[in-house]
């Protein structure tokens, strides 16, 4: 009888757990993976007050049309620069390239940089740095702008996922110090692709 109790009670308690933890949401495996990392106290940026309400992020839907493959123009022997930041930080960076892609008709181009600490600390290809600005910014996207992780281009082009464009954690978390946005990497339109702004949950 004791046999047949406990069993019930492993039952009971597994299938209780399994209730307990709900799908990691998101229409797209790099969003489910945004929510999975800001739910994760060792990785998100949220204040510990946040993220125990937190339960996703929100999204523009992903849109084929923001995935482009961009001609990629080197600019070697650029002269390092300090970037500016959300706080007194200055960060050192180089001009990487240029890339140039069509999107609604029309031409669009932006610089690729790259953290010279980084690239000699993780490699050339864990340091390249892709913000922008675009005509979202202060509506349904984050004022400062956003980021973009790219690779090393091949054969002159590169790959561009405006969908997967996401956040400074300056946008969720005032103790981060984050680059600003360089003036060359305003877009004058809609990129209706990524992560939109962050509006806190209020318990």
């Amino acid at each position: 009888m004791v046999r047949y109790l406990t069993f019930f009670l492993i039952v009971f308690v597994t299938i209780g757990c399994g209730q307990d933890k709900k799908p990691l949401l998101g229409d797209t495996a790099f969003q489910r993976k945004m929510n999975a990392d800001f739910k994760d106290a060792a990785k998100s940026p949220l204040t510990d007050r946040d993220r125990k309400v937190f339960s996703t992020l929100d999204f523009f839907k992903f849109d084929s049309l923001y995935v482009v493959t961009a001609n990629f123009k080197s600019t070697p022997n650029q002269p390092s620069f300090k970037m500016k930041t959300t706080t007194d930080r200055v960060v050192d960076y180089k001009k990487y390239g240029e890339v140039t892609f069509n999107l609604n008709n029309k031409t669009l181009k932006l610089n690729v940089y790259q953290d010279i600490e980084m690239a000699a600390e993780l490699g050339e290809e864990e340091a390249l740095f892709l913000p922008f600005m675009d005509n979202t910014n202060g509506v349904e996207t984050y004022k400062g702008g956003r980021y973009i992780d790219v690779k090393l281009p091949k054969n002159n082009q590169m790959f561009i996922d405006f969908n997967t464009a996401y956040n400074p954690y300056c946008a969720y978390n005032s103790m981060y110090s984050c680059p600003i946005v360089p003036n060359d990497n305003i877009l004058y339109v809609r990129i209706e692709a990524g992560v939109k702004k962050y509006t806190k949950v209020i318990p």
